[in-house]
């Protein structure tokens, strides 16, 4: 029997390359009607675009969107977003919560088995939570777990949780990747899960798919689980093709290479608009819960003024950028949450496209006078530094030489480098060695961004990669998920966003839509607030219509 099915990337907040990718919405999609339903049928292979290289196979450890869409199928949490962005029950059948907020008890399914056939029981629960935890772990996301004062299994498939104190993110922080106890306790027990066979090679999880290959730099391919709880998955295998190229991507749509990709703007509006494309795959549009932002290493001594950030902010025509690169489809950003949320605040500082307002913020900066190039100077010092971006996205590509050409106009140098994804993650953002970078977060419904914005979350393997320290920021970020009443985290929030519009710890740019296209032959493709993937179990091929075999 097939249940409902849901998203199946949890509550993370995950870094994206700007190379044409999208996000999960809350906004109503828009996309072109289905063509006829046909007969369910089991078989054919589905070949998705991954944008990048994926950078391991245990999601818990990782932070980037390729993993993170990989792994989603590999693996479930406890609860997961519905197609409405309600939290329902995956590995848990029900659960219920205390009105104090305090007590949070889950009932486990008892269908539920690992890829290896071992029972997934309350044990690989609380083996998940104590690796969270765990100081050695590699992850970022252990802070949603600090306010868990006891968890314990009353049966093996009864897991209770006590809570130190009310949290908001109490139900949403299970939705992280449950992970197998008898194969990952030793590599756990010493922070090795990087160094895991698990890993690399040898991924087991409880999803709808089975891991099969990885080739670094071509593929990562994936079968159907036929013992899957939720019913066997009709599409018998996946394969992601490591694509990095925007353009690469859209020649192999056109020769029918992949089955699903993610579209520019550009293909979106211009370059699908003929027959052929439109009989051969179905374009999607919605408000993806992505915001695309220009990054500073505020350990630098020259973007830790508060005024130069200012400066820059007022420097790049955030108009400009939605029109010229993304046609039209993003909403301006003024902070970390998407215009129309309950939780966003209209009412925070503006920055209008403004150069003479820049010029005179870099003034009181001290970089007023310039040298024989034109470029501003302190100390003798020109003000010129590196900007970073993906390689292979053209979004990226145009939003850099946009703000490169912007700052120029107000006396700074930006030389512009493009880095390959895998390294730019690994070698430069992950180590903090960077001076500013072009790049994309994808946020949760929930509103609690503590591992992004609290100082705390500097580490190497943390979100804080830019170093934004406030005391104001770190205090706001703990009362928000300290209370389960909207009302009082709205306020919290509310102020954060005014105090991040003031400070600027990096130039927020815009909100874009997620431009999704899969080929026609697919059915079962249902838009919903969320996305569209969030049911790909139900997706199938006619049978009249497989192209490949399984295997």
């Amino acid at each position: 029997m097939r249940r409902r099915t849901v998203l199946r990337l949890p509550g993370l907040l995950l870094l994206i390359a700007l190379a044409g990718c999208g996000g999960e919405a809350d906004n109503a999609i828009e996309a072109a009607a289905a063509p006829g339903s046909g007969k369910p049928a089991y078989g054919d292979t589905y070949i998705e675009a991954l944008q990048g290289n994926i950078s391991g196979l245990i999601p818990n450890v990782l932070s980037d969107g390729p993993s993170f869409e990989v792994a989603g199928m590999m693996y479930n949490g406890l609860v997961k977003y519905d197609k409405d962005l309600n939290l329902v029950g995956e590995l848990a059948e029900s659960w219920q919560y205390s009105r104090d907020c305090l007590d949070l008890t889950f009932k486990l399914r008892r269908n539920a088995q690992w890829h290896d056939h071992k029972p997934f029981t309350a044990a690989d629960v609380i083996f998940t939570y104590e690796t969270m935890i765990n100081p050695k772990t590699p992850t970022a996301y252990g802070g949603d777990f600090k306010s868990v004062e006891s968890v314990d299994a009353v049966d093996p498939y009864t897991v209770h949780i006590r809570y130190k104190h009310p949290n908001a993110k109490a139900l949403q922080s299970w939705s992280v990747w449950m992970l197998p106890k008898h194969l990952l306790e030793s590599y756990a027990r010493e922070g090795k899960l990087r160094e895991a066979p698990q890993n690399r090679t040898d991924p087991v999880g409880t999803g709808p798919y089975v891991f099969k290959e990885w080739k670094a730099g071509e593929k990562v391919v994936l079968v159907a689980n036929p013992d899957y709880f939720d019913g066997k998955p009709y599409i018998s295998r996946i394969v992601y093709r490591i694509i990095p190229s925007s353009a690469t991507t859209f020649l192999e749509l056109k020769a029918k290479g992949v089955d699903g990709a993610k579209l520019t703007a550009l293909q979106f509006k211009r370059q699908t608009e003929y027959p052929a494309f439109r009989k051969a795959y179905n374009k999607y549009q919605y408000a993806a819960n992505v915001y695309v932002y220009f990054g500073m290493n505020l350990r630098d001594a020259r973007f830790a003024d508060r005024r130069v950030r200012q400066a820059f902010a007022h420097a790049i025509n955030k108009r400009e950028l939605i029109e010229g690169v993304r046609l039209g489809l993003a909403r301006e950003a003024t902070g970390p949450y998407k215009p129309g949320t309950w939780q966003y605040n209209p009412n925070v500082h503006q920055y209008p496209y403004d150069p003479a307002k820049a010029r005179a913020l870099l003034a009181e900066a001290g970089w007023s006078t310039k040298n024989a190039d034109g470029i501003l100077m302190k100390n003798g010092v020109p003000f010129k530094f590196d900007l970073l971006v993906a390689q292979g996205g053209e979004e990226g590509r145009k939003v850099s030489e946009i703000i490169q050409a912007s700052l120029k106009d107000i006396g700074v140098q930006a030389e512009i480098r493009v880095i390959e994804w895998a390294a730019l993650l690994k070698e430069y953002i992950k180590k903090r060695n960077f001076e500013t970078v072009i790049l994309a977060w994808g946020i949760t419904p929930d509103p609690d961004q503590y591992d992004i914005w609290h100082s705390s979350k500097t580490s190497p393997d943390e979100l804080n990669r830019i170093g934004y320290s406030n005391p104001e920021v770190d205090e706001l970020l703990e009362k928000g998920r300290s209370t389960c009443v909207e009302a009082d985290r709205k306020k919290y929030y509310d102020r954060l966003q005014e105090v991040l519009a003031e400070d600027q710890p990096i130039v927020f740019l815009y909100f874009r839509d997620g431009l999704p296209v899969a080929s026609s032959r697919i059915r079962g493709i249902v838009p919903a607030p969320i996305g569209i993937n969030y049911n790909f179990n139900e997706w199938f091929v006619p049978l009249n219509l497989h192209r490949y075999t399984a295997g």
